[in-house]
């Protein structure tokens, strides 16, 4: 029986038709997006990794062009460390390796094996602050804090390399380290504090 109006078989093998060739195109399209990117993106190559972070070793299996920083934040939920730049300009990621600062966005994590990394989760002694965390906090060394953590690592170093003898010279160690919301009186004088009463 043949339907009237646009309701006919007629537009309805149409619409079929159609909605038939709609629904093969994703199909198509994946595949030719997965073909054309094992083509064009090399696999990834994952390593077993251990590592030491905060003295304590970590064990993972890690694409061997993940950097330190996307491994803190991605796989081991250590998000103190922050991403900025991610070119090493803004020195947000800063932390310790093997005792001295280091730029995690820029670091392999398959370049830190044997060597001891602390990030800022790992600078307080358990519920302790670490004496430049209090030192920060008691002279506005920071207002937004995106960029305290890795201040905070700059400036401890700063202090345990004895580049504290002058304003100008802190300013000249620090200069790595941005601060979007100008708090840099307050960090110069967070790092005084320390370098003339604590030991770090």
């Amino acid at each position: 029986m043949e339907l009237k109006g646009q309701y006919s078989r007629r537009n309805f093998l149409k619409v079929s038709g159609l909605l038939a060739g709609f629904m093969a195109i994703p199909f198509s399209v994946k595949a030719f997006y997965q073909d054309v990117k094992q083509y064009l993106v090399p696999k990834k190559n994952v390593s077993r990794l251990t590592l030491s972070i905060n003295k304590k070793s970590h064990t993972l299996y890690v694409d061997t062009r993940t950097t330190l920083l996307d491994l803190f934040r991605e796989q081991l939920n250590l998000t103190g460390s922050k991403k900025g730049c991610d070119h090493g300009q803004c020195g947000a990621c800063t932390i310790h390796i093997n005792g001295e600062r280091a730029l995690s966005c820029l670091t392999l994590a398959a370049m830190a094996q044997g060597k001891e990394i602390t990030t800022i989760e790992g600078l307080a002694n358990g519920d302790e602050l670490h004496p430049m965390q209090k030192a920060f906090i008691e002279c506005d060394g920071f207002q937004c804090g995106y960029c305290t953590p890795g201040q905070i690592m700059s400036a401890v170093a700063c202090v345990k390399e004895g580049h504290t003898g002058s304003v100008e010279e802190i300013k000249e160690y620090m200069s790595g380290n941005l601060c979007r919301c100008g708090a840099y009186n307050g960090i110069v004088q967070s790092i005084q504090k320390v370098a003339a009463h604590e030991t770090v």
